[in-house]
């Protein structure tokens, strides 16, 4: 078995300079120590993170939706931007774009990636001769960049709260909840062997997805595998509570956990407009809160209540969403420094004495890892060996050691001190670079040529 060398190494038991790490060829971790010994990779290691939410097709629209319109502008307008864009995407393209994606999460450092995978038809709403054209395609191109992939096909059967038609570009995402099964357990038998692949499900939100709906895939989901993941969008936007209320007279979260057996294999993404009684009753769930700061800015969503959730011991982890920026260092930066603008104080997530960047990177591991239903996220004997090398040579960490390290990284600076990723105990970037990223690279500029034409 293979055994790595580096300058540093962030355990659960604290930091070992050097340390070194033996990998087994199923892809775990099967042992850390101190000193030196094997081959000499260097840097400091870290547990690669997970990227708990995302819709890759989206990568290819950002920066296309900065155009102020007529009026006001808002999540609601950036929605029929979005729907203009999806309309135009054929299978090929979002192929292309999730490789670029995906290339691009593993130089950030991100290992993993929780897809929340809506966009199943053809543009006139019709199936494709394979129900899972559209999954298969996000699938080969996380096979193609050696990310691991957390697929969770999207139940998308309404308009709006009580059931509306679906209409337009929405008619891309329809199914029922007999049909998205179906893709479930497609995907979940074609791709059984591949070790780094998950399937879960993903009630859209419950704008978008009928009550019975919801309960039926629920119930299908637990019939075909009682332990896949669940994510669901929830009060993400003001207006979207106000709906809810209109139309049940309850909020988003205080429905859905009144309704359903939420828990630890659960996600919230979002979960922005929460009351106290909320926060703190998600919290005591077990679910993960899928927060996503750089998209919920560029959407002017609101402010997650942070240190409230984190008081009452709340989990959470981090996601790209619709890759406004494709880096965990912008994500973890702008949650912390969103609670600063808003509470003018320092330090939020930080325990008392403790390191801000280093609480806010370990809950991103713990939770996003439970979001994606992998056993990562630590450095340790028996968990997956997903690892992530800073550049220890760059004047950032220059006398840095500790948790100053990670301060550094995610407070101090922009440069991409990402060097080497390992996923699943096989090396996917060296130095930097992916093997495949320039022909990638080339594939996504005639995708977007034919686009923009």
């Amino acid at each position: 078995m293979p055994v790595y060398a580096f300058d540093r190494v962030s355990t659960p038991e604290g930091w070992l300079a050097p340390g070194r790490i033996e990998v087994g060829t199923d892809g775990l971790i099967a042992a850390v120590a101190a000193g030196e010994g094997g081959e000499r990779v260097g840097g400091v290691a870290l547990p690669g993170m997970p990227n708990l939410h995302s819709h890759a097709f989206q990568r290819a629209m950002a920066g296309l939706a900065e155009r102020a319109g007529p009026g006001a502008d808002s999540f609601w307008t950036w929605r029929e931007v979005m729907y203009g864009f999806v309309a135009r995407l054929a299978p090929d393209d979002v192929e292309a774009i999730a490789a670029q994606l995906y290339c691009e999460m593993l130089k950030a450092g991100y290992t993993a990636v929780a897809e929340f995978h809506y966009l199943h038809h053809a543009p006139d709403g019709g199936a494709y001769d394979d129900r899972a054209e559209m999954a298969e395609r996000v699938t080969r191109a996380a096979e193609r960049t050696g990310i691991a992939l957390t697929l969770l096909p999207v139940l998308y059967d309404a308009g709006g709260f009580g059931g509306a038609p679906v209409g337009g570009a929405q008619r891309r995402f329809a199914n029922d909840a007999d049909g998205l099964l179906g893709i479930v357990e497609t995907l979940r038998c074609r791709h059984r062997a591949h070790p780094g692949f998950r399937v879960g499900l993903a009630p859209h939100s419950l704008r978008a997805a009928a009550p019975e709906s919801i309960a039926a895939a629920l119930d299908g989901l637990a019939a075909i595998d009682s332990d896949a993941p669940i994510h669901i969008h929830i009060a993400e936007q003001a207006r979207e509570v106000e709906d809810c209320l209109a139309w049940c007279g309850k909020r988003p979260v205080q429905w859905l956990l009144e309704r359903h057996a939420v828990g630890p294999r659960w996600c919230l993404v979002h979960a922005t407009h929460m009351t106290a009684g909320e926060t703190r009753a998600l919290a005591a769930t077990g679910a993960v809160a899928g927060l996503c700061p750089t998209t919920e800015a560029n959407l002017g969503d609101g402010l997650f209540a942070l240190a409230e959730y984190l008081e009452a011991g709340g989990r959470l982890g981090i996601g790209s969403d619709s890759h406004v920026s494709v880096s965990p260092v912008e994500e973890l930066r702008w949650l912390e420094y969103g609670q600063r603008l808003v509470s003018r104080h320092r330090t939020i997530a930080a325990q008392p004495e403790g390191s801000t960047g280093a609480r806010l990177h370990q809950a991103a591991l713990d939770g996003g890892s439970r979001a994606t239903a992998r056993d990562a996220g630590a450095i340790e004997a028996g968990r997956t060996a997903d690892i992530v090398t800073l550049d220890a040579a760059h004047p950032l960490l220059a006398g840095k050691s500790g948790d100053a390290i990670l301060d550094s990284w995610i407070f101090a600076g922009n440069a991409n001190l990402v060097r080497d990723v390992m996923v699943g105990g096989r090396w996917v970037v060296r130095g930097g670079r992916h093997a495949e990223e320039d022909a990638i690279a080339r594939a996504f500029v005639r995708t977007m040529e034919r686009l923009a034409g």
